[in-house]
């Protein structure tokens, strides 16, 4: 569908949208200041990194939680409990295993007193339109990946909702199959088959929101807020080879990925104990960032973020966040969508895995996170502390699911680089007998032979 026609009737609006868990010092802004809206007969994409809040807007949206800041408006009327004209469907199939495909399709009729003849014929006609007639009576465990998630949108679409919401519905698909359900559910939306005004899709495949979405909102995390809009004014049915796709990709991961700023210190923030904020370690294992680095070395240096994406065969949140380590490392920097190795990256690249060590190793030492650490276990008796102290420290910045992701980063770039050891036996973090040795306060941190 089109949405050139800027006087569609708006279905959606977001105006200052925030949520925050905690308070105080230990309050965690998972989205802020959200604003954009969603209009009649549009197909909109939400793009962006895991943790940015893509999931916690749905749900926000249709009313399954209540933002903390902000209001939701549904045709211009605040949204106040569940939106009964939006339905979700999620990326784990969520079917009823003891029920048949049908009786999984009337479960959301039932709901809402929906007579069982009427319920009976609206679901053997979505059954039908999404390509399952024959297998009413199946049950789930009969049907494929793809088959029990067609079931998931006849089950949504039963209630004729306003609002299609789809939170990664084909994430949990393999690549064929997830292909083939795109492409049907294109053809359902661009013939006005679907009983639906407007679909709201989350996704981090950036390919797959250029190839649906007439527009795409791109959002950046921590906290969770939008960086950009573009609009996809490419016709349907789309391409993967056209070089218009192309282009689009490329710009879209250009806005995905951003710039690398002019003063490196303004990716580092500050040390868990300071105040400031303190910046997340991209999740990124060591393997992937040097994975990264060697590939930009055969290809000269300099490369499409698209391109190297694609040919790693990588989504966007197990590339993205090598990326962001490569920056984040001095190795390289981020232009217009591009990826270019620095002099530093080069030499990574080419030198021997002890000299890769020593390299990393003085990389991370400039990070406040890993300062942070060694100055602790610097001071601590035989320099050894518990995993649970600095656990409990990085709660107060991140969630403590996120604080635990981060200090498993942060110990495994940490033994790599030999900057700090962990007993997995006594879950504690220790200095290396030849260890670091914290010169002063403020001072940098030097190695002791």
């Amino acid at each position: 569908m089109n949405t050139n026609n800027h006087n569609h009737n708006v279905l959606v609006e977001l105006k200052g949208i925030g949520k925050f868990y905690g308070r105080g010092q230990r309050q965690i802004r998972a989205v802020e200041n959200v604003n954009f809206k969603i209009h009649d007969g549009e197909f909109v994409a939400l793009l962006g990194p895991s943790g940015c809040g893509k999931s916690t807007l749905l749900r926000m949206i249709t009313g399954l939680m209540p933002p903390s800041a902000g209001e939701v408006l549904y045709r211009g009327e605040p949204l106040r409990g569940v939106n009964e004209h939006a339905t979700i469907v999620f990326q784990s199939f969520a079917l009823f295993p003891w029920l048949t495909v049908q009786a999984n399709v009337e479960v959301a009729l039932q709901a809402r007193g929906v007579a069982s003849d009427e319920r009976r014929a609206r679901a053997l006609k979505l059954i039908d339109l999404v390509g399952l007639d024959g297998f009413e009576s199946a049950y789930p465990r009969e049907l494929s990946g793809g088959m029990r998630q067609k079931v998931g949108f006849a089950r949504a679409l039963a209630v004729e909702p306003e609002l299609l919401c789809l939170d990664e519905p084909f994430s949990a698909l393999d690549v064929l199959s997830a292909e083939s359900l795109r492409g049907e559910l294109m053809e359902l939306w661009t013939s006005r088959a679907l009983p639906t005004r407007a679909i709201l899709l989350v996704s981090h495949n950036i390919e797959e929101a250029v190839m649906m979405a007439d527009r795409i909102i791109v959002m950046d995390k921590d906290p969770g807020r939008v960086v950009t809009e573009i609009q996809v004014a490419l016709p349907q049915p789309r391409h993967r080879k056209d070089l218009h796709f192309l282009a689009m990709v490329d710009r879209v991961y250009a806005s995905v990925a951003g710039e690398t700023p002019r003063e490196p210190t303004a990716l580092m923030g500050t040390a868990p104990d300071e105040p400031g904020k303190t910046e997340m370690l991209p999740h990124a294992p060591i393997n992937a960032i040097a994975g990264l680095v060697e590939y930009l070395a055969e290809e000269g240096k300099r490369a499409d973020l698209y391109f190297v994406g694609e040919k790693l065969g990588t989504e966007l949140d197990e590339f993205l966040p090598a990326v962001e380590a490569t920056e984040l490392l001095g190795m390289a920097t981020l232009q217009g969508g591009d990826i270019e190795l620095t002099p530093l990256g080069e030499t990574f690249a080419a030198t021997t895995i002890l000299a890769r060590k020593e390299i990393f190793a003085q990389r991370i030492r400039s990070l406040p996170i890993f300062q942070w650490i060694v100055d602790e276990l610097q001071h601590a008796p035989e320099h050894r502390l518990p995993q649970e102290f600095f656990l409990k420290v990085l709660e107060s910045d991140f969630t403590s699911e996120e604080a635990e992701r981060q200090l498993d980063i942060a110990i495994n770039w940490g033994r790599y680089a030999e900057v700090f050891e962990f007993d997995d036996d006594r879950d504690e973090l220790y200095l290396p007998a030849n260890g670091l040795t914290l010169v002063g306060v403020g001072d940098t941190i030097s190695s002791r032979k």
